[in-house]
Parts: structure tokens; sequence; C-alpha cells
């Protein structure tokens, strides 16, 4: 058994583990070379986050899903590079938007930079793409247009809130649909487009990537608060910090008002009060690891990482599908 990707991802077929490392190995030069400019400091500062690497999860699955297919198709290898220009220019923008120190363990662009820096340097990545896209054909500019429509009105819904009356984890939900799920279901969109592949294939793979996509955020929203390092890349309890609500959180508010139970309003008065002070911040912390809201979180996370598994039923048996399933195991291992 070899080991291949994010989360020890494990290929068992050393004809598959080949086709992806050498696709991968591919995406990182296409990356660095995407991120080039004739000036010194944009290049400096667009392969800023490219250098401190990344899981690589988007392109990862570009690659398997492209094994439906031709995966030597030309289309490929750039479409990967897509989507992941398109996440990185949205890293830069949420932390500019959630003024985050680090990111995958560095500082992050606006902290090194400045957030006038870092915004501009997002607009870089998403032009660089779109240049990509351009050769790719009228029908990848269209999907990833749409994707990308989808990834900013779920940011947006998540800035304005939910709106009166709605269910505020329906809401959540929704908007990691379009702030993740879209972009994830487009990597294996444009993985099996590109080779070629049916387009039942394609919707199938769609419809996983979308859900995964999902499972994906929360195991991360749930390592957020569970892990006591830097396994995330970010400083355990960052969105905590910075108010923002992520399901373990909102868990905890739809216990407390159906409840009414004591401790767990006191503790989401505490969420309430002011976590930039670090004592405060480490009892909230503490609170939220031991609270059921958090095993709640983490029931959500299977939910969506099955839904994915069972969206791949129709596919043929092989070797990319067995991979493709074990990704659903290790997002659900992320969040323990």
């Amino acid at each position: 058994m070899t080991v291949v990707g994010p989360f020890g991802l494990s290929v068992r077929d050393q004809a598959l583990e080949a086709d992806v490392q050498v696709g991968l190995a591919a995406v990182e030069e296409g990356l660095l070379e995407a991120t080039k400019s004739e000036v010194p400091f944009i290049t400096e500062a667009a392969q800023h986050l490219v250098r401190a690497g990344g899981k690589r999860f988007r392109p990862l699955l570009v690659m398997l899903a492209a094994q439906f297919g031709d995966p030597y198709a030309p289309g490929v290898v750039p479409s990967a590079v897509v989507v992941e220009l398109t996440h990185l220019a949205t890293l830069y923008h949420d932390d500019v938007m959630d003024e985050a120190a680090v990111r995958r363990g560095v500082d992050s662009a606006n902290t090194r930079w400045g957030n006038s820096v870092a915004v501009l340097t997002g607009d870089f990545l998403f032009a660089r793409a779109s240049q990509i896209l351009a050769d790719l054909g009228p029908e990848a500019v269209r999907v990833q247009a749409l994707a990308f429509e989808r990834l900013v009105t779920g940011q947006i819904l998540e800035t304005a809130g939910p709106s009166d009356g709605r269910d505020p984890v329906e809401h959540y939900l929704d908007v990691l649909g379009g702030k993740t799920g879209s972009l994830v279901a487009v990597s294996c969109r444009f993985g099996a487009m590109m080779s070629g592949a049916d387009e039942t294939v394609v919707d199938v793979l769609t419809q996983y990537g979308e859900r995964l996509g999902v499972a994906f955020q929360l195991a991360d929203d749930v390592l957020d608060i569970a892990s006591d390092s830097h396994e995330s890349g970010k400083t355990p309890g960052t969105d905590l910090r910075e108010g923002i609500p992520t399901l373990p959180v909102l868990r905890l508010r739809e216990r407390a008002a159906r409840l009414g139970l004591p401790e767990d309003i006191a503790l989401c008065e505490l969420l309430d009060s002011d976590l930039s002070d670090d004592a405060r911040h480490a009892e909230a912390l503490a609170a939220l690891r031991a609270h059921p809201a958090l095993e709640q979180a983490r029931r959500d996370t299977v939910r969506y990482a099955e839904e994915a598994r069972a969206a791949l039923a129709p596919l043929r048996e092989c070797d990319a599908k067995a991979a493709l399933m074990e990704l659903c195991d290790a997002v659900v291992h992320r969040a323990g």
C-alpha cells in the first residue's frame, strides 16, 4: 500500500499512484508558472501561499476524477491549476475579511504586506486562472463562472447572516455549499469533463464533490475547536476568537435555545464576550471541546461524507473509485 495526497490517502494500484503523482507534480509546476510576474514583488506575494504548501485537495480530486476518462488529456492539469489558483485567491481574501494572522503555518499575506496587497494579490490569481480557462474552452469558462458566482454568494450570505425566521444551521450549511462545495464539485467536474468521461459520470462526480466539499469544511470547523496543535495550519480557535459562527457553535446555540440549560446559556454568553482576551478564549475553547455540540458537529460531518460516498454508487468499480471512497473516510478522520 502506498500513500499519496492529503490526509495520508492510500492508493493500492501502482499505475494509479504514478498517474496521480505525476499529475500533482505537473500542477505544482503550473502553479509556480502561473504566479510569476515581471514585477518581482508580485511574484513574491502571489507565490507566498503556493510555497507554503497545502493539501492540494482540489487538484487531487481532478486527477482522480480524470481516471474515468483519459487521465493524460491535455486539459486535465491546467484545469487542476485553475481550481487551485481560485482556491488560493479566496484564501487571500478570506484572511483579510477574518483578520487572520496565520495561514498554512506562515504569516498570512495581510499580516506581512497589509490588506490592500493581500486583496490585490487575490485578484491577480483570479486573473491568471481566467487566462488559463480561456484556453480550455467556453464550457470550462461557463462552469467556472457559475461556481465562482456560488462561491461569492456563499460568502455574502455568510457575511449577511440568516434572514429572519431562517434556521441558522440550515443557513450555514447552504453557505458552505456555496463557499466550499461549489469549487470542490468543479474540481471533480473538470477532471471528468477534461478527460472525456461520459456525461453521466461527470454528473455523478460533481454530486460527490459537492457533498465531500461540505464534509471537508465541517471537518475543518471541528478541527478548529478540537485540535490542540497547528494541525489545521491555523491557530486553533481562530474562528472562535473572530466570532465566526461555525457549526459547533451553531449546534451549541441550537441546544441552548431548545433545552434552556444554564450551563449552555452561560457558554453562549462567554462566546458572546470579548474573546480577544487569551484567558477567556482558552476557557471558551476548553468548554466547547467538552460540550456535546462538538460531537453533534462530528456527526454532521460523517453524514455529509456518507452522502458523498453514496453518490459514487453508480460508478464502475475501480481503483480510482476506491480512492474517492477512501477520501470520505479521510475527511471524517480529520474530524476525529
